[in-house]
């Protein structure tokens, strides 16, 4: 079964999370930050033409009769650009279509990014992401974090390997079980959607090019490198010894300031070249700093202020992400930074009791370390 992971519990914050402070701290530094917050207007027609060569490729897809040939080209472009489809519902979930105050608008077309990858998932996703930004951590709000069961089932190399594979899955399902909502009219329209253009693929092209939609944005959010966004994003993948050196005289708000140096040990950027592919999602500590910036003018966002983001860690590889979390007997789906529900939190000022302050004086930066 390979090597048994060693950390057996998330590490557990007592801070709030990190992004807001930052966030004052550059506004406060650069304001001029500001002036990115506006609607990409390239952004609908990348997606309209992703969406329309998705659906008028399938004409050439279905006259292939090999099972190798479909599995390569699902794997090499129809999944690829379903990913980048996915990517861009989470930018429309942002309002980055038609603005913030184009709500009605933003949910349409999300549903219009939506149809490609064959199962509704637009609304849904917007109804979970957004608590992952409010509530970063929490634990039962942020449905991105793996759940205990996880941890403990997918805790040696083979089992990761397997847990890989079935992310997709997990990611779908896990808001369902963890805190599931009530049913939205919206949701119901986007699965009424979604099965009208499903059943005009088949229609058109047949049922085999409707299971091969689903199987290509499938496979693309498993084992394959753009998947590597899902890991690379809030893993703790780093050795935990950046905070031994914080001046704990020199903290804002948990966030360290020593040497110029703002940690962010819970959320890390990419900077390769498949931010191409996925609407920059690689830059994830500046996506999660303003996430009313559209990954297009994430770029600037660090060049305008690169001291805080140069010294972070980050990743250069996500094909090298996916192979360190399946094989690095230190990380696992407990390799999470997690909080305890905000209302629990709530009793502490600022989040902080006299252990975590005591945490603090020790260059812990407010986390429990688990291994």
């Amino acid at each position: 079964m390979g090597a048994s992971v060693s950390r057996s519990d998330f590490a557990w914050s007592y801070t709030d999370e990190p992004h807001a402070t930052r966030r004052k701290l550059i506004l406060a530094k650069y304001p001029q930050i500001k002036e990115l917050m506006k609607v990409d207007p390239n952004f609908k027609w990348q997606v309209v033409c992703i969406v329309l060569f998705q659906f008028f490729s399938l004409y050439f897809i279905s006259q292939i009769e090999s099972y190798l040939g479909l599995f390569l080209c699902s794997y090499l472009l129809t999944g690829v650009l379903n990913h980048s489809l996915e990517l861009a519902v989470h930018e429309i979930a942002h309002g980055e279509a038609f603005g913030q105050n184009s709500i009605n608008k933003n949910r349409l077309f999300g549903m219009f990014a939506n149809l490609p990858i064959g199962a509704p998932m637009s609304v849904s996703f917007k109804k979970y992401h957004l608590d992952h930004h409010r509530y970063q951590g929490d634990e039962l709000l942020d449905t991105d974090i793996p759940c205990e069961l996880e941890g403990k089932l997918f805790s040696t190399t083979a089992t990761k390997l397997l847990w890989v594979i079935l992310q997709p899955f997990f990611y779908i399902f896990r808001p369902f079980i963890v805190n599931p909502k009530p049913i939205t009219r919206w949701e119901l329209l986007n699965t009424v959607v979604q099965l009208s253009f499903d059943y005009l693929v088949y229609y058109c092209y047949g049922l085999k090019m409707v299971f091969y939609l689903l199987f290509s944005t499938a496979i693309v959010m498993g084992l394959h490198p753009c998947a590597g966004h899902f890991v690379a994003e809030h893993y703790i993948l780093f050795k935990e010894t950046g905070n031994d050196d914080i001046d704990p005289d020199n903290l804002v708000e948990g966030v360290s300031k020593s040497n110029g140096r703002i940690l962010i040990p819970e959320t890390c950027s990419y900077y390769g070249i498949l931010n191409l592919l996925t609407f920059n999602v690689g830059y994830h500590v500046e996506h999660h700093d303003f996430p009313s910036i559209p990954g297009s003018r994430l770029p600037l966002v660090r060049k305008i202020a690169p001291e805080f983001y140069d010294n972070l860690e980050h990743h250069t590889s996500w094909t090298w992400v996916i192979f360190q979390y399946i094989i690095d007997p230190t990380v696992g789906p407990f390799a999470r930074v997690k909080r305890k529900h905000q209302k629990n939190r709530l009793n502490s000022s600022n989040g902080l009791n006299s252990s975590n302050q005591h945490n603090l004086s020790n260059g812990q930066n407010g986390f429990k370390k688990s291994d």
